[in-house]
C-alpha cells in the first residue's frame, strides 16, 4: 500500500462504563475492573433483568457545545458527541484541517424515546382508563416538546459532531445494529482512500439500557445472573447464559498519513485492512458464520497479511449461547490459535457503541504491548474453540490487532490495525 493511500489513527475518545476518557478506560482494562452492576432506574419495577453496564459520572455539559444543543440531544447523541469531542481533542485535528476535507461517519442505534417524554400525552389520551388512539394526534401536537423528534433521529449524532467541529466534508450515519461503528470506521477509511477527505471522525454510540428499548427487545437473550452481575458477561465461557446490556460510545480520528505527518500529529496506529460481509439470517436455514469468515479473510487480503500476522483478535464476544460458537469457529478456522480477547466481559453489549470502544481497547493494547484479559472466562466450551486471553493480560503479542463485530441480521465486519 502506497503512503498516499495509508490511513492512520491520530485520536481516540471513549465514553464507557469502565471509564470516560482514554486513561481511566485503560486503567480499568489493566486492572480487570468490571463496569457491570445494578441499574437503579429498574429498582421497584417488574423488569426481569435489573443490571447492566451503566455509565458513571457522565455529565454531558462538560462536552457539549453550544450548551443549548442539549435540548435536542437524547442520551445516545450526548455520549456519541462526547466521545467525538474527546477524540478530536486527543488528535488536535480541527485546528489544522481544511473544513471541506474534514468529515464524519457515525454509527447509531434506532433511538428510542424515554417513557417520561410521552407520559403526559398518554395520560391525556385516557378515556375511562383506556387509551383512545383517536386523541393521539391532537394531544401529541399540543403536549410534546416541538423539537422532540430531533432528539431521536439516528443521523443527528453525526450532524451535531459535524456542526461542532466545522467538519463540512462527507457526513453519514450507519444504522446496522451492533456492527455499525466498525462499518463507520470502514466507510471513513474508504472515503480517505478515495481522496474525498483528509480527516474523518468515525465511531458509534449505543444505549441498550433505555427502558423503552428494554421493553421492546425483551430478555430472551440476556443473562439472568442476578446473584453475580459483574460475572454475568461471559464471552465464550461454557457457563454463559446470555448477554449483558450496556451504554457507551467510542470515536476515532482517522486521516491520510501524509496529512497527519504534515501537521505533526502523533500517529497512534495504522489501519491496515478492512472488510465487511453479510449472511442472511432471516431464513429457515441455520446460520453458518460464513459472513464472519469472509470479513476475516477479506480484511487480511486488504492488509496484505497472512493469518499468522495477527497478534490478537478483539472478538465481538456477545456471550449468547448461539452467537459465540459461530464467531469462535470462524476465528479458529481462519486464524488458528490466535489470542482472543472479549472486551464485552467488562461492560456488556454497548450496541452500536461496542465496535468503536473495542477498537480503542485494541489500539491501547498495541501502544502498551498488553492485551487485556477476558473477564469471567472459567470453563472452556468445546463449541467455542478459541485461545481466550484470561487470568492475566497478554504481553509480547505481535503488534497487529483484528477487531470483529457482528449484528443479528447477519452483517459482519473486520478492521485490522497495527502499531505505527
Amino acid at each position: 500500500m502506497s503512503e498516499a493511500s495509508q490511513v492512520v489513527i491520530t485520536g481516540v475518545g471513549v465514553v464507557s462504563p469502565i471509564g470516560i476518557g482514554v486513561e481511566p478506560f485503560w486503567k480499568s482494562l489493566q486492572e480487570g475492573t468490571s463496569g457491570v452492576g445494578p441499574y437503579a432506574i429498574l429498582d421497584g419495577t417488574e423488569m426481569p433483568v435489573k443490571f447492566g453496564g451503566v455509565l458513571k459520572d457522565f455529565n454531558a455539559k462538560q462536552y457539549v457545545t453550544p450548551r443549548k444543543s442539549l435540548k435536542v440531544m437524547c442520551r445516545d447523541i450526548q455520549t456519541g458527541f462526547a466521545a467525538a469531542a474527546l477524540a478530536v481533542e486527543n488528535a488536535a485535528a480541527a485546528e489544522t484541517t481544511d473544513p471541506d476535507r474534514f468529515g464524519v461517519v457515525f454509527g447509531s442505534e434506532m433511538l428510542y424515546g424515554p417513557l417520561d417524554d410521552l407520559k403526559e400525552v398518554y395520560e391525556r389520551c385516557k378515556v375511562e382508563g383506556e387509551i383512545d388512539r383517536s386523541l393521539w394526534a391532537e394531544q401529541a401536537m399540543s403536549n410534546l416538546y416541538p423539537l422532540w423528534m430531533l432528539k431521536y433521529l439516528p443521523n443527528m449524532t453525526a450532524c451535531h459532531i459535524g456542526i461542532a467541529h466545522d467538519a463540512r466534508g462527507p457526513n453519514n450515519s450507519i444504522t446496522h445494529g451492533d456492527v455499525s461503528s466498525l462499518l463507520a470506521i470502514i466507510e471513513a477509511t474508504h472515503i480517505i482512500r478515495r481522496g474525498h477527505a483528509d480527516v474523518m471522525i468515525a465511531g458509534g454510540t449505543g444505549a441498550r439500557l433505555n427502558l423503552t428499548q428494554l421493553l421492546y427487545r425483551g430478555d430472551a437473550n440476556l443473562s439472568h445472573r442476578h446473584d453475580d452481575p459483574t460475572g454475568a458477561s461471559r464471552p465464550f465461557d461454557a457457563g454463559r447464559d446470555g448477554m449483558v446490556n450496556g451504554e457507551g460510545a467510542g470515536a476515532l480520528v482517522i486521516e491520510r498519513r501524509e496529512h497527519a505527518e504534515r501537521r505533526g500529529a502523533t500517529i497512534l496506529a495504522t489501519i491496515r485492512g478492512v472488510a465487511n460481509s453479510y449472511e442472511a439470517r432471516m431464513t429457515a436455514a441455520p446460520p453458518t458464520g460464513i459472513a464472519i469468515r469472509r470479513s476475516i479473510t477479506q480484511s487480511l487480503v486488504d492488509a496484505g497479511l497472512e493469518a499468522d500476522g495477527i497478534g490478537h483478535v478483539n472478538a465481538h464476544g456477545v456471550a449468547t449461547l448461539h452467537e459465540d460458537p459461530l464467531e469462535a469457529q470462524a476465528i479458529q478456522e481462519c486464524l488458528g490459535n490466535v489470542p482472543v480477547t472479549a472486551i464485552k466481559s467488562y461492560f456488556g453489549n454497548l450496541g452500536v457503541g461496542s465496535g468503536a470502544v473495542e477498537a480503542a481497547a485494541s489500539l491501547l493494547a498495541l501502544q502498551h504491548d498488553e492485551v487485556p484479559r477476558t473477564l469471567n472466562y472459567e470453563t472452556a466450551d468445546p463449541a467455542c474453540p478459541v485461545n481466550v486471553v484470561r487470568g492475566e493480560p497478554l504481553v509480547g503479542a505481535k503488534s497487529v490487532a483484528m477487531i470483529l463485530s457482528q449484528a443479528g441480521p447477519g452483517q459482519a465486519a473486520s478492521v485490522i490495525i497495527s502499531r505505527d
